[in-house]
């Protein structure tokens, strides 16, 4: 089992160990109400403390057992649960650094909770097209309020355990540790108080018996709605988030879980959801490399060199500004350089006057980066990235001097979208130390990173190039050197329909508009004009 019970004199601990964050898989919940059976036989036990190991106190259910008879298995979350409230002695929960879905969940259905400052606390469900299925829409209003508490579950964000503390009148916490450091005795000394506290045999106090309303009730629902519907576009989850909070505020409690369980069970099989949950799946399998295990030792990247300081440059440029990692920025010109310079300064001033980014942040990520006109003040950045025009010769000529000036070891990138990486090795002394790195327009913000392995490029480069990616906060997938690598080998079959539609008759308008309905960002001609047509 998954989960480990440990008696500290009269408190029994219950501590979910499922690396990486706790996931509620079925030993896990076959661990928790084992180890409630336990502390309930034993006469010595007065109380009860549940928490999670390592990183985590739980990040919820287990996606691995999606779909499969092990995530209905008994028991499943709402038996383990009842299981907690229905307890004679105080339960308390123990959280810490994460604590999302069903962990929540969980945590909500305990008699008493602590939290450590600095919890991730969320329930994330709607970004997998669902809304939180047991008990979440119940419980979380009467915690901490209907408004915070709906905000929090259409969003799916993260919100710190310190902001939750401070919301006037919430009940989600009973005391904040003082440090996660301090959290397990703190949790003791808090489990004893209650077992004193309750000794008179009183009832413990549950979260589904306080009273959830809200003053403007249908007003308020209604504005809710209208505000859903504006951001949710396709998606029929966050309009479903609404009624189940609503069901809080008008049912009784089993009646809300009932209410809320239909519609979990509903939102599950539409292909939304299913597609949501494959893409949740396939971006993690992405970062995985069968032959490139995971204790592959990485390169450090402690500095970075860009060359071209045009769109895809500047862009690329501020990933890594973003991530603290210096940059050097090279062109040809002194006047192409400042224009490049001008452009990232834009897109900062840009954010910071919509209030994204802060005037201080915006000067620590400018003074990382520097420009030059020299190949030669390049040569100790531990990885160089070429952003420059697309065509084999320019790509030739770069690719000599950076294998001439860059020291051994520096990752040698290439930002081509089309062109052979192989070929490009082949013009250095080192393929082992090349790679593609394809960044996607506007660099800056587009998630995808195309990581293009050559036939010689090092296992260590791959892997630390991939960790790099997600430092840069990137979604990076593995293609091999083919046409178009993977994006635009979809696109070119995308784009052949959309250019059929125009034989037959349609208008570029006409088929974006369509395809923009379907749910993409934006048409095939759209995404043309944007991109330049001569790149297709």
């Amino acid at each position: 089992m998954t989960a480990e019970y440990q008696v500290h004199g009269d408190v029994a601990v219950i501590t979910m160990n499922n690396p990486p964050v706790n996931g509620l898989g079925l030993s896990t919940r076959q661990g928790i109400a084992a180890g409630l059976e336990k502390a309930e036989a034993d006469a010595a036990v007065k109380s009860i403390v549940i928490t999670g190991a390592g990183k985590a106190f739980s990040g919820g259910a287990d996606i691995r057992e999606f779909g499969s008879p092990k995530a209905l298995a008994e028991p499943n979350l709402l038996s383990v649960i009842l299981a907690v409230e229905n307890t004679s002695k105080p339960v308390i929960a123990a959280i810490h650094s994460v604590c999302m879905g069903g962990g929540l969940e969980l945590a909500l259905g305990c008699h008493y909770r602590i939290a450590a400052p600095g919890t991730s606390v969320a329930l994330p469900e709607v970004k997998l097209g669902l809304i939180p299925g047991a008990g979440g829409t119940q419980r979380l209003p009467r915690a901490l309020g209907v408004e915070p508490a709906l905000n929090m579950i259409v969003s799916g964000e993260p919100v710190k355990s310190e902001m939750l503390a401070m919301l006037p009148g919430q009940k989600l916490f009973d005391k904040m540790a003082a440090s996660a450091e301090s959290l397990a005795a703190e949790a003791l000394a808090l489990a004893r108080e209650m077992a004193a506290k309750h000794a008179d045999g009183s009832a413990l106090p549950k979260v589904r018996n306080l009273p959830c309303k809200h003053p403007l009730g249908d007003a308020y629902f209604q504005f809710s709605r209208n505000m859903v519907k504006g951001m949710s576009k396709n998606f029929p989850a966050p309009a479903k988030c609404v009624d189940a909070v609503e069901a809080a505020t008008k049912k009784k409690f089993d009646d809300g879980m009932v209410f809320e369980r239909d519609i979990f069970i509903n939102l599950m099989w539409t292909p939304e959801c299913r597609a949501l949950r494959h893409l949740f799946t396939a971006e993690r399998a992405a970062s995985k490399i069968p032959d490139v295990p995971e204790d592959t030792p990485k390169r450090e990247i402690a500095s970075v060199a860009v060359i071209g300081a045009g769109t895809m440059g500047g862009g690329i440029a501020m990933n890594f500004l973003n991530a603290g990692i210096p940059v050097k920025m090279l062109e040809m010109k002194q006047e192409a350089l400042d224009r490049g310079l001008a452009t990232i300064r834009k897109n900062y001033e840009a954010q910071v006057k919509k209030g994204k980014l802060k005037q201080d942040k915006y000067e620590q990520r400018m003074a990382l980066l520097s420009t030059t006109l020299s190949y030669d003040d390049l040569s100790a950045a531990d990885l160089v990235i070429e952003a420059v025009f697309e065509e084999i010769g320019v790509k030739e000529a770069v690719f000599k001097e950076l294998d001439r000036v860059m020291k051994p070891g520096a990752i040698l990138a290439s930002n081509t979208s089309t062109l052979d990486v192989n070929k490009i090795a082949s013009f250095t002394k080192r393929p082992q130390d090349v790679v593609g790195l394809h960044f996607f327009s506007p660099a800056n913000v587009m998630k995808l990173l195309e990581v293009v392995r050559g036939e010689k490029t090092a296992k260590d480069v791959m892997a630390t190039v991939m960790t790099v990616a997600k430092k840069i906060k990137k979604t990076a997938v593995v293609s091999g050197v083919c046409d178009g690598f993977i994006g635009n080998r979809m696109i070119e079959q995308y784009g052949r329909q959309g250019g059929f539609l125009l034989d037959e008759g349609c208008t570029p308008e006409q088929v974006d508009k369509a395809m923009e309905k379907f749910g993409m960002a934006m048409g095939p001609f759209r995404m043309g004009d944007l991109a330049g047509n001569d790149i297709g």
